[in-house]
């Protein structure tokens, strides 16, 4: 039987993090933290388009009542130059409540979530 010591332990304990769920890292910038790089990266891209003047603007993370004890958050709403908007969801996994809730939001405001995969 191998015995540790108890900083042995604690290094084991470090450089073995648990995975998250769904393999994904949160990542922060700007003083914002995201759940995947992909959400971070996709971050980057609009705040270029904004200094580019492509784009009026974006929100993140907007919450949407669907009820009165359901909400959906969104990861951004991208406002256009021809002054639509766009309600915009990074996905790395769909899972059953996003799709469920993506369902009630599409219905409930008759808008479509544009994904990005």
């Amino acid at each position: 039987m191998e015995h540790w010591s108890v900083d042995e332990y604690k290094n084991f304990t470090n450089t073995n993090k648990r995975k998250t769920k769904y393999r994904s890292n949160k990542v922060s910038i700007d003083g914002h933290t995201f759940d995947s790089k992909k959400e971070a990266d996709y971050y980057c891209e609009l705040k270029l388009r904004l200094q580019s003047n492509e784009i009026n603007g974006f929100c993140l993370q907007p919450t949407f009542i669907l009820a009165p004890s359901l909400k959906y958050k969104a990861d951004f709403i991208v406002f256009h130059k021809d002054n639509t908007s766009e309600v915009i969801d990074v996905k790395g996994f769909k899972t059953k409540e996003y799709i469920a809730k993506k369902k009630v939001f599409e219905d409930k405001f008759n808008l479509k979530i544009t994904e990005i995969e």
